[in-house]
């Protein structure tokens, strides 16, 4: 079964470290891509969609491990995120939050388009509305911190309180990490993450993980993931569990880079509000504190001005690399007003993912771009 708890000999450095290899004399030290789509009849793989490969096990186990579950791989981590959202009989409610990310806020709309299920939208720190939503909903869907505001829910009374019979609480875990949050140990029946990110961790792969805190779901998410054909390619399980080895010590690195630069930020002449939950300014601040156990690498920020003035930062950054998604080794930025579903966001907001480039590097790339861009006004 794949899937457990992490040793609980090891810390989770040691983990991201040992799991997912073969172990049996004369085996590779790492489990080798092995680009096969069937196999000789005989053993327990026929065929790699139905049966997985050794390469989306080692993922699963390394995963699992961390979250302190039972993972299943995807090909994306919307790949995962639609495999749970199949499992909704018509007629559901869910639960989503008003800061969420916006391929999910697709799906869901699509689905209620489509009238399969009823919708209700709440805000991440309204924790009294998510208690009772517990109550009412089949699905409640929870993103903290959310993308991009950077919200932090109060995950530890939303997932205590009573739910309605049968229904299911999903943590989007991305942004936190399993180093520093873990839903399931909180009552959370399921956590995502898109392996995309800080677990792939060198922007050069799309895959996605879900893990469920009961071993009843496997079954359910292998058989989505097998209709769906959502399967991990050979590459990219390769590429993510050699990503996820070194995860512990990129995330140690940029989530330090990052608390120094949204300090910096929060005072400068050119920015008009810093968002990060590492903040004591931030709205969610105490509960960051409490629940997470870093505070994480992604920075938003709104620059002084009109949108075209956040786009000229952009375009002026040398070292910062201007291009979608995060949690990569090089820091990443973007207007998020400018993705199609992200519109009602403040239209000068950036969104700085927060990479292990020396920080006073950094530092003075973002100083110079929005001095430049308050000269070019």
């Amino acid at each position: 079964m794949t899937g457990h708890n992490a040793d609980d000999d090891l810390a989770m450095e040691s983990w991201l470290v040992s799991a997912g290899r073969d172990r049996r004399p004369g085996s590779p030290l790492n489990v080798p891509p092995i680009p096969a789509s069937n196999f000789v009849f005989g053993e327990r793989r026929a065929y790699s969609r139905d049966d997985g490969t050794a390469g989306w096990e080692a993922l699963e186990e390394i995963v699992g491990g961390l979250e302190g579950g039972f993972s299943v791989s995807f090909a994306s981590g919307m790949a995962g995120i639609a495999a749970i959202f199949d499992q909704l009989p018509a007629g559901s409610l869910i639960a989503l939050p008003d800061d969420c990310y916006q391929g999910v806020a697709g799906l869901v709309e699509a689905g209620r388009l489509r009238g399969r299920w009823e919708v209700r939208r709440l805000a991440v720190p309204d924790t009294a509305g998510w208690i009772q939503a517990c109550g009412e909903a089949d699905l409640l869907w929870l993103e903290s911190p959310s993308n991009p505001l950077l919200q932090v829910a109060d995950l530890d009374a939303i997932c205590a309180a009573p739910r309605k019979a049968g229904a299911t609480l999903c943590v989007d875990n991305t942004f936190a990490t399993p180093l520093n949050q873990r839903p399931l140990a909180l009552g959370a029946d399921l956590s995502v993450q898109s392996a995309t990110k800080y677990i792939g961790g060198h922007s050069d792969l799309l895959c996605g993980v879900v893990t469920a805190r009961e071993a009843g779901w496997l079954e359910r998410l292998r058989h989505a993931r097998e209709l769906g054909g959502a399967t991990p390619g050979t590459l990219e399980a390769f590429l993510a569990v050699r990503g996820a080895r070194t995860l512990a010590v990129r995330l140690e690195r940029a989530q330090a880079n990052a608390q120094i630069l949204a300090e910096r930020l929060a005072e400068h002449p050119q920015v008009g509000l810093t968002r990060y939950p590492g903040l004591a300014s931030h709205p969610t601040h105490a509960a960051a504190r409490r629940q997470l156990a870093g505070f994480g690498t992604i920075i938003s920020f709104d620059v002084r001005g009109e949108a075209g003035d956040a786009d000229r930062v952009c375009g002026a950054l040398r070292l910062i690399q201007h291009a979608t998604s995060l949690g990569a080794v090089e820091s990443t930025i973007e207007r998020r007003a400018s993705i199609p579903g992200q519109e009602h966001l403040p239209p000068t907001l950036l969104r700085l993912s927060v990479g292990i480039e020396a920080v006073e590097d950094l530092w003075a790339d973002l100083d110079r771009a929005l001095r430049s861009s308050a000269a070019d006004r």
